[in-house]
């Protein structure tokens, strides 16, 4: 595979898991597909051991990225990008021939669950303008989600019971939340929009916790001198919400720091907080809940097939002949037929997401959420501060 879309594919594949959220629906637009599926003629652009995939497939493999993911659009034309595509798309033509029966069976019946949970989160009316402007059938989805799903079960059949402990204790912050209230002195001065010198920003926030340290309320105080947009009308709180959502330094003092505390100022990549955790509820492999578990094992089946596309699948690809971009717009390989087609299934997470203003995975502008723009979601939502 190419290195350097590792990222893009990890999202990519993790991501197959979830449900497409209605925001993503309505976001997205795309186009091709009738009810039949003519023969297939087109020229064959990749070969692997046991298959092809032909323009047509590939073609509509373009169409299904750009859907889920508008984002990378732009990329489309670009070869080598092409190229990392194609080979995801085989890797998940090969994987799925090679599946079991029962993930086959299993793949199906969540895809199908998963269909139904999308298609129920919008209007009927919505629902047949988007099929109709993408050309798209219900099946067509179905198929796409059953391929994803299949290979997904496919590779949880190994997961064991000690492997999703393991995981849990690596991704602990992903269960783990607090309710926390802070005031963000930035480091851009929101009025003017000039940038402060860190001494400033400092001498501001240590200010502010004189005030808090001498007894006055927190909430008020966040009201009057926070410049978090996304938490200052509330008084500063984030309230449950998961600690790995927060960049390091902020995540770092919300599991760490006693409850009630007014903490010394803490440095994050928007400026300095000063935080009180009023509740954290730490996670407990015993208290997960059977769709916890069942995250954390797609987490590992998800892993499992990054892997494969890493170290394996370069060694059952046999040859790939895509045309080069000169002109080309939207990814229109050679001969297209109103055939062949797949779905959409995943999230854009995973999203990965915008800032938000603090803290949150919601994500606004100054906080101390983090933030990738390939998109959350390896897993999901990079914390890490600047």
């Amino acid at each position: 595979m190419l290195a350097k879309y590792k990222k893009v594919g990890k999202v990519l594949s993790v991501s197959m898991v979830a449900v497409l959220s209605l925001s993503l629906l309505a976001a997205c637009g795309k186009k091709e597909e009738a009810t039949t599926e003519p023969k297939d003629t087109s020229a064959v652009v990749a070969t692997y051991d046991g298959g092809t995939i032909t323009a047509n497939e590939f073609d509509m493999e373009q169409r299904v990225m750009k859907f889920l993911y508008p984002e990378y659009a732009q990329m489309m034309d670009m070869d080598d990008f092409k190229e990392y595509l194609v080979k995801q798309e085989v890797a998940y033509e090969y994987l799925s021939g090679k599946a079991s029966d029962a993930a086959k069976t299993e793949g199906e019946k969540t895809a199908t669950e998963q269909f139904d949970k999308m298609k129920a989160s919008v209007q009927a009316d919505q629902w047949t303008e988007m099929l109709k402007a993408q050309n798209l059938t219900d099946q067509n989805i179905k198929d796409y989600m059953t391929r994803i799903m299949t290979v997904i079960k496919d590779k949880e059949t190994g997961v064991t019971e000690d492997a999703i402990k393991a995981e849990f204790e690596k991704n602990k912050d992903q269960f783990t939340t607090a309710s926390v209230r802070h005031v963000l002195i930035n480091f851009t001065d929101p009025k003017t929009q000039k940038e402060r010198k860190k001494e400033d920003a400092l001498k501001l926030a240590k200010e502010v916790k004189a005030k808090l340290d001498g007894g006055a309320d927190f909430a008020e105080i966040a009201k009057k001198y926070s410049e978090d947009t996304g938490s200052a009308e509330k008084g500063g709180l984030y309230e449950d919400t998961p600690v790995a959502s927060w960049v390091d330094a902020f995540k770092e003092a919300a599991k760490t720091l006693p409850l009630n505390k007014i903490s010394d100022p803490v440095e994050t990549e928007y400026g300095y907080h000063i935080m009180k955790v009023e509740k954290r509820t730490e996670a407990d492999y015993a208290k997960l809940t059977a769709e916890q578990k069942e995250t954390l094992k797609s987490q590992l089946a998800a892993a499992e097939i990054d892997t494969f596309m890493t170290s394996e699948l370069d060694k059952i690809v046999k040859e790939v002949k895509l045309p080069k971009t000169d002109k080309a717009e939207e990814g229109t390989t050679e001969g297209t037929t109103e055939g062949t087609t797949e779905g959409t299934t995943g999230t854009g997470t995973g999203t990965e997401g915008e800032k938000t203003d603090a803290g949150t995975d919601t994500k606004t502008d100054q906080g101390t959420t983090g933030t990738d723009k390939d998109t959350k979601t390896d897993e999901s939502t990079d914390t890490s501060g600047k």
